[in-house]
C-alpha cells in the first residue's frame, strides 16, 4: 500500500514538474514575441521622429510641394496615432498598423522624390544626412520585422506542438499574427528618366 501511494506522489510530482516547465516555457517565449514586437514599434517611432527633420528641410527648398509635405505628416500622424498592445496583437490589429506604416512608406517615397527636381537639396548635407538615416531606420525595421516574425512562428510552431499544446490549451495561449508583404509589392517600381 505505502509502495503505492510513493508512486503516485511520484507521477503527480512528475506531472506538476512538467506543467510548470512547460508554462513557464511558453510564458517566456511569448515575452520575446512581445518584446519583438516592441523593437518593432521602437524603429517605426525612430522613423516617425526623422520625418519632421525631413520635412523641415525639404520645405526651405521646395515650398510650393506642400501638397506632398502635407501628406508625409498627415501619414505620419495617422501612423503615430495608432499602437498595438502586445497583449492584442490580433491579425486585424497587425493588419491596421501595417497599413497605417505603409501608407507614411508612400507618403515618404513621394517626399524623397522631390529631390529630383531640386539639384540644391540633393547636395543640401542635411537632407543627405536625414535621407541617409530614414535609409538606415527602415533597413532596421526590416530586420525588426523579420526578428518578430521569427519569434512569433517559434512560439506559434511551440503552442501547437504535442504535448506543450496540451498546456497551451489549458492557459490560453493564442498564436501571433505575422507581419506580411503589402499588398502590390510584389510589383517592381517604375522609375522613369
Amino acid at each position: 500500500m505505502k509502495k503505492t501511494w510513493i508512486v503516485i506522489i511520484a507521477i503527480v510530482a512528475i506531472i506538476a514538474i512538467w506543467l510548470v516547465s512547460g508554462y513557464n516555457s511558453l510564458v517566456k517565449q511569448e515575452e520575446n514575441v512581445k518584446t519583438a514586437w516592441s523593437q518593432v514599434e521602437n524603429q517605426y517611432q525612430r522613423r516617425s521622429d526623422l520625418i519632421p527633420n525631413l520635412v523641415n528641410t525639404v520645405k526651405g527648398y521646395a515650398a510650393h510641394e506642400s501638397q506632398t509635405l502635407e501628406g508625409v505628416v498627415a501619414a505620419r500622424a495617422r501612423a503615430t496615432q495608432l499602437t498595438v498592445d502586445p497583449d492584442n496583437l490580433t491579425p486585424e490589429a497587425v493588419a491596421e498598423y501595417q497599413a497605417a506604416q505603409g501608407e507614411l512608406t508612400n507618403a515618404l517615397g513621394r517626399l524623397l522624390m522631390i529631390q529630383e527636381s531640386y539639384p540644391d537639396l540633393k547636395a543640401n548635407q542635411n537632407f543627405s544626412e536625414l535621407q541617409a538615416q530614414l535609409e538606415g531606420t527602415e533597413n532596421r525595421i526590416a530586420v525588426e520585422r523579420r526578428n518578430f516574425n521569427d519569434a512569433a512562428r517559434q512560439y506559434n510552431t511551440r503552442i501547437r506542438r504535442f504535448p506543450t499544446n496540451l498546456i497551451a490549451g489549458m492557459f490560453s495561449f493564442e498564436k501571433y499574427p505575422y507581419f506580411e508583404a503589402a499588398e502590390g509589392s510584389d510589383v517592381a517600381p517604375v522609375v522613369e528618366f
